[in-house]
Formats: structure tokens, sequence, C-alpha cells
């Protein structure tokens, strides 16, 4: 749930420091929730407010965490944004409080906000295995959790870049060591798991991981046999950028498409390095992928673009089928079920006649 403290002209001349504390005690009052997050915001970090000495105080009065995220919209892009306020739950939050129990393998999920319920489709698998998820940050995360995330054998980032510093830091703080993995496409999540396993080091726990994956990409590629035939031949751009410009052309590879073209745009130089060696040397590096990607598909013959809501004009326009695979696409792709979703949805595109039709001249323009 979100508030907001309203501050007026006089606030800002005076300090907003009551009016933040007044607020705190009517949201505990109210909701008493375990704990509170305080963001500031341009106007109050501009007048510099002391939130930090608010939220203490707030904390100690109620017992609940109350927690300071210094992210004003002027300090940056969503990145810098993500890594202040891993770097605010580290400060805060992390190492706050016991588990109540605790296993040979609790890992930390780190970066998946489980905006389709990604998460949800590997979680089955990894309680086969016997892995299990002591805390998952953001998405899908618990504030009592996430407090006993010190006491994980494994940080298991997924798909975010921007928390690595809060890898490290846990790393250096409590000898948490961490890993990188993607769940999206079949290579990319049997990868993760042998990953997860063997930072784990048990060979009990990778000989039953190794029986599952087995057991997992059999039924897979049995349901995976349609759609191969039905995407033969058939290419595609990818215009998401961040990690997801490897994470979904791996995927989409899986099922025998070829990605010609891929946006680095917001990606780390390690996500450049994945995506090269994914597309290999005539795949595309799209840098500023608005004014690229129309002169792209042209070139490459692409059949289907797969970007933001914003990019399904260029597919109209080029007449080419169209898929939404930012935060705004309805069903998840991760893991070995993610995957047969992302084909249902690419056959159900390819398979649209609107993408055809819609640009074409009315019948009494013809």
């Amino acid at each position: 749930m979100g508030f907001t403290t309203g501050i007026t002209t006089n606030d800002i001349i005076f300090g907003g420091d009551k009016r933040l504390e007044d607020s705190i005690d009517y949201i505990m009052e109210h909701y008493k929730p375990e704990a509170i997050f305080v963001y500031s915001t341009c106007v109050t970090a501009m007048v510099g407010d002391d939130i930090d000495m608010t939220c203490k105080l707030g904390g100690e009065k109620h017992g609940v965490p109350v927690v300071p995220v210094h992210a004003p919209g002027f300090v940056g892009g969503k990145n810098l944004g993500s890594r202040i306020a891993g770097e605010a739950v580290l400060e805060h939050l992390i190492g706050t409080k016991e588990p109540e129990k605790m296993t040979p393998y609790d890992i930390n999920l780190i970066g998946d906000y489980n905006v389709t319920g990604d998460m949800w489709q590997y979680l089955p698998i990894f309680e086969k295995i016997g892995i299990r998820v002591l805390s998952s940050m953001s998405g899908d995360g618990r504030v009592g959790d996430i407090r006993g995330a010190h006491r994980a054998k494994l940080n298991v980032i997924v798909c975010a870049k921007s928390l690595v510093t809060l890898t490290r830091k846990m790393e250096e703080r409590y000898g948490i060591p961490w890993i990188s993995v993607s769940f999206y496409g079949k290579r990319d999540t049997t990868f993760a798991i042998r990953e997860i396993v063997t930072a784990l080091g048990d060979p009990e726990l990778i000989a039953r991981a190794e029986k599952i994956i087995a057991e997992e990409e059999t039924k897979l590629e049995a349901k995976l046999l349609p759609y191969r035939k039905l995407f033969a031949g058939k290419k595609a751009v990818l215009n998401t950028g961040g990690n997801k410009a490897w994470s979904i052309a791996s995927g989409l590879q899986d099922l025998g498409i070829e990605v010609v073209a891929t946006s680095i745009r917001k990606s780390t130089e390690d996500d450049i390095a994945k995506v090269r060696d994914y597309l290999g040397p005539d795949g595309v590096l799209m840098k500023a992928p608005a004014s690229e990607q129309s002169k792209i598909i042209d070139e490459r013959g692409a059949h289907i673009l797969l970007a933001g809501g914003r990019s399904l004009y260029t597919a109209i326009k080029k007449q080419i089928s169209f898929i939404d695979v930012n935060q705004e696409k309805k069903v998840s792709y991760g893991g070995y079920n993610g995957l047969l979703n992302l084909a249902e949805d690419l056959k159900y595109a390819f398979g649209n006649p609107v993408f055809a039709n819609v640009s074409q001249k009315a019948p009494w323009e013809a």
C-alpha cells in the first residue's frame, strides 16, 4: 500500500519532519505493517529534510523497521534506483531477524520482480530438488523473510544486474556467495539449476537435480515438436534491452526462431557480451532501437517484432507479427513451462491476420 505525506508550502519552508512523523503514526495505527519504506522525492531531497532521523525515531517508537530510501527522481535512472533500494534493504532490514527454520539448501532470489509469476514457474522444480527459497527480492517478497536473508547459503541474481552491489556487499558482510542466472528458455533454465546446485556443492543434490532436469526436458521437448515445425525459418527482432536482450533471445532460439537483432539499450557490458555470444557475429546489436528497428526488419526479412507496446506501430507499418514482451505481458515466460507460454503466444501472433491487414488500404481506396 502506498501513502503520501502531502507536504505544503509551510512544510517546505519550516521542514516536513513533523508531517512525516504523523504519517508514520497514522500508518501504524490503522494498518500495522511489518515495515514502512519512506521514499524521498525531489522536493524533500532538495529541501534537505532529515528523513533518516525521523525514520529511526519512528522505528524505535513502533518496534518495526522504518526504512529510508534516498532515490528522488533526479539522482538517475531506473538501474541506479534499484541499486539504492537494494542498499537500503541491506542496511535496515537484512540481518535484523533470525529465520524460524533453516535448511542446508536455502537461497535468496534477488532481482526477480515476478510481474507475471515467473518465479512461480520454477519454484516447484526447486521444491522437487530440495532447494528452499529463504527470501525473494523484490517480487513476491515478504519483509519477515528478507530480514532473515543473511542466513542463506547462496544468493541467486535473476536477470537484474542493478542489484549486483547488494550481493557483493552481502558476500563481504555475511560470506554468502552469489551467482547470476536466467530462467528464460530451456537451455538457460537448465544451466541456472545446474549453477545453483553446483554452488551449493552437495553431490546428492546435484544428482537429484540432474534427474529432474532430464524429466522436465523430456516432457518439454515432446510438447515443443509441433511448435518447432510451425516456427521453422522464422526470424525475429527483439527490442527490450537490459538483460532481456539475451534472455528472451535464448528462449526464441530454443524454439527454432532466428534472432537477427536485439536492443542493447540499458544493457550492462556483461549483458552485451552474452548477447554477442547468443546472436553470433551476424546478429545486429541495436543501440538506438527506435530508429534502427524499422530498417533492420526490411534488411533481414524479419517475421516478428518482440518489444514494448510503443513498438506495435512499427510492426503494423511493416505488416509483421508483434508480441509485447515487457512488463505489460499477461503470462510468464520463465522456466520450462514459460517457454511453452512463449511458444503459444508466438503461434497466435503468427496466425493473427490483423498485422497483415491493418495497414492495407481500405476497399474504397484500393
